[in-house]
């Protein structure tokens, strides 16, 4: 038996009132997801432990059954692991927002979505002139950075700046949590002032403000942390012998690096509504053909989420289903050997709200000869119904991965719930 996660990032919702108070699950038309439910068995899953922040980092290693206050580092070390930055001892890695400021206000997290060639202009740039022995900047991805401070103290009080578009950025930047974290607070918000200085009038930026885009004004580091400790995914499930995570995102990377899956890097992959769908189904079937789990991680939906864009995101749905669903569980439903599919994403990512949070997420696992339950539809309100209940911590990932066939699973029975 092989598995498949394919997890929408940010896709759960809360009820809008312009859609006759559904939810964009059930609004949606996702005629393979619900196909699905109705042929497995449903559930919701919190994937936010007691006492953390629902950022993607902690939601993404729920799902994959991680104990968060063994483990957890923050999502920098992830991403510094993602792009190949062997963190030393005491080191801390953050990750660093190119963000745009206007005038005092935090006007959104991404710089307008700037590209990764023009972010990696300013990175370096910042690294000339504000990088020293102590104080690294790498390129990541997009408007997705890190930034590495040798001898830094990670008790912080750090803000994601997804959580607090249109609002003064001033009072949101950097606190200690114990005394001695004070330095390092008062040096990354310095870094901070420093960075707005030197990026206002950077000519990249000029030339952006003069094409109608938003400048890439100014660093927002958050989440720090350090190397963390975690076993790989084969040493809890040692019937995977090869795993595979398929993302356009840093952060999910980093987490299949220390959970020891290989990296599948597909062209086109960009993390938002135009990400290369078909690349990465291709990628998926090629690594099911050898590997024992792969891990497809698709963010359109959280990034239309934090625009607040309804149509968006209910078009980044459609395509997860039509476009990634679909032809995954059409390629595998003949296999010889028999594939199970698992659905979910990892936290809400309310259009309303325009940030993520920690209510339980809907999630369905089909495989030929599972017994199905009585819900019919893939969305929020069904799941309530499903007949795994409400799962947490690692109960989503072991049922999911230590289940066995049925004994009357035949051919001839396969063939019957296909044909549903």
């Amino acid at each position: 038996m092989k598995h498949i996660i394919i997890l929408g990032d940010g896709m759960a919702d809360w009820p809008v009132k312009s859609l006759g108070n559904k939810t964009l699950l059930q609004y949606a038309k996702t005629p393979y997801m619900d196909k699905l439910a109705c042929m497995g068995r449903n559930g919701r899953l919190i994937t936010v432990a007691e006492g953390f922040h629902p950022g993607s980092e902690v939601a993404n290693m729920s799902v994959l059954g991680y104990d968060l206050p063994k483990v957890y580092e923050g999502r920098g070390p992830l991403e510094a692991a993602s792009i190949g930055v062997d963190l030393q001892p005491g080191e801390i890695a953050m990750r660093c927002n190119l963000i745009c400021v206007e005038g005092e206000i935090l006007k959104n997290h991404s710089s307008g979505h700037i590209s990764t060639e023009e972010a990696d202009v300013l990175i370096k740039y910042l690294q000339e002139n504000l990088g020293d022995d102590r104080v690294r900047f790498h390129t990541g991805v997009q408007y997705r950075h890190l930034l590495v401070i040798k001898g830094g103290n990670k008790e912080l009080d750090c803000t994601p700046p997804h959580d607090v578009p249109l609002k003064p950025f001033r009072p949101l930047m950097v606190k200690p949590l114990v005394p001695e974290a004070q330095e390092t607070a008062d040096l990354i918000n310095d870094l901070i002032l420093k960075s707005q200085e030197l990026l206002k009038n950077h000519p990249l930026n000029l030339k952006r403000i003069a094409e109608g885009k938003d400048p890439a004004n100014s660093i927002w580091p958050w989440s720090p942390g350090y190397r963390p400790q975690m076993p790989t995914f084969s040493e809890t499930f040692p019937q995977v012998k090869r795993g595979a995570v398929i993302s356009a995102v840093d952060l999910i990377n980093g987490i299949g690096y220390y959970a020891g899956l290989r990296r599948i890097a597909v062209e086109g992959a960009t993390g938002l509504y135009n990400t290369n769908y078909e690349n990465k189904v291709a990628a998926a079937l090629e690594a099911l053909k050898t590997d024992d789990f792969v891990y497809l991680h698709i963010e359109a939906s959280d990034e239309a989420g934090h625009e607040g864009d309804i149509d968006l995101k209910l078009l980044t749905i459609e395509n997860l289903d039509k476009r990634a669903v679909g032809p995954i569980y059409e390629a595998v439903k003949d296999w010889d050997e028999p594939v199970a599919i698992a659905v979910l994403p990892d936290h809400p990512t309310p259009c309303e709200l325009r940030t993520h949070t920690s209510e339980p997420v809907p999630f369905f696992i089909w495989y030929p000869g599972i017994e199905p339950d009585e819900v019919q539809t893939f969305d929020e309100v069904a799941a309530c119904n499903g007949s795994y209940g409400l799962l947490k911590e690692d109960e989503f990932i072991k049922a999911f991965m230590n289940f066995t066939l049925t004994a009357d699973y035949t051919d001839s029975h396969r063939l019957e719930i296909m044909r549903k």
